[in-house]
Formats: C-alpha cells, structure tokens, sequence
C-alpha cells in the first residue's frame, strides 16, 4: 500500500460509495497489521501508522457529509 497515491479529501470524493468502502476495509486492516508490529517492534515506517489514520478519518468525514447532506434533502 505504500505506493498508493495520496489520499487527499478530492479524490476521496470522486471515488464511487462501493470504491470507498473498500478502501476503508483495506485502510483498517492495514492500521492493525502496522499497530501489531509497532507492539512487536518491527515496524519499519512509524510514520506510516499516521498516514493510515489520516486516511480513515477524511473517508469518515466525507462519508458522514455525504449522509447527512442527504438527509437533510
């Protein structure tokens, strides 16, 4: 996942609801293999494990302004 593009909130955004979601998915599982190896002592990149988290919070944002712009409609 490391030669992922960056996640920034406008391609977040122009990505379908199911592309999202699966990116979400593979986020987190990537955020406990990397917080596993952080308790063993083998992580590589620190920074990485701020990177992922960013990520996760800005698709949660832009997942609950979608839902809520739809609720108010």
């Amino acid at each position: 996942m490391a030669s992922r593009q960056r996640l920034n909130a406008k391609t977040i955004r122009n990505m379908k609801p199911e592309d999202r979601a699966r990116l979400l998915d593979d986020l987190r599982k990537e955020l406990l293999k990397l917080q596993s190896q952080r308790a063993r002592g083998t992580l590589e990149n620190p920074g990485r494990v701020r990177t992922v988290r960013r990520a996760i919070a800005r698709i949660l944002t832009i997942m609950n302004e979608e839902a809520r712009s739809k609720a108010s409609r």
